[in-house]
């Protein structure tokens, strides 16, 4: 598998945990969003993703090399395709509960702080860390509220899930933009949890090869 990402992409990184959860073998190819305008616009990535995003997961098969983009469609591939060790719970309420977790985060937060999206806010003149301080508190305090009815050691029960693979990065992210987490003591709990699994800390955005120093 060859798996095209950039260290600190939100979407790209919650797909990373679960390669490494599963001890999936990639080779990793990092896409640099900042250097000449973004590596992601150039034509012979576009070919594999027209929409110019990462991540994109390229499996080699019977049929030859075929691609995969959008972090959630990868992750669903990986589950089927690796069943063990799972990251979706056999209870079906659960899992789905995993799964909509995992969505507030996919779509309800991490959109409002893409570099396109906060382009477009910077070009209208507003703040744009503003803007996106503004719509991570409130998907997180929508989280933090959701996420009590089924938290056990991680989101949803006492294995990590889709939701706690998309929690790390958007921890990461609000910290990014100086959001105080304070209020959300069972989502940083949680996220201790992670840190302490080889998968999560392997998979972390600063021990990536093409990581910046901020």
């Amino acid at each position: 598998m060859i798996f095209y990402d950039y260290w600190r992409s939100s979407s790209a990184w919650r797909v990373r945990i679960a390669l490494h959860f599963k001890g999936i073998a990639f080779e990793r190819r990092p896409v640099d969003l900042l250097e000449d305008g973004g590596r992601q616009h150039a034509p012979a990535f576009r070919a594999l993703n027209p929409l110019g995003q990462v991540p994109v997961l390229v499996v080699d098969d019977a049929r030859g090399p075929r691609t995969i983009a959008q972090s959630m469609a990868i992750l669903a591939y990986l589950e089927e395709t690796f069943p063990a060790p799972r990251l979706l719970p056999a209870d079906p309420w659960l899992r789905a509960r995993a799964r909509q977790l995992a969505e507030m985060m996919v779509g309800g937060i991490q959109p409002f702080h893409n570099l396109a999206t906060l382009a477009q806010v910077r070009s209208t003149g507003a703040d744009p860390n503003a803007w996106a301080g503004h719509f991570i508190a409130r998907g997180l305090t929508a989280l933090e509220t959701t996420a009590a009815e089924t938290a056990g050691a991680f989101l949803v029960g006492d294995a990590p899930s889709w939701a706690d693979a998309c929690l790390i990065p958007q921890l990461y992210a609000a910290r990014r933009y100086a959001v105080d987490l304070t209020p959300y003591p069972l989502l940083l709990r949680i996220e201790a949890a992670a840190a302490a699994l080889p998968a999560f800390a392997v998979a972390h955005a600063d021990a990536q090869s093409d990581a910046r120093v901020p």
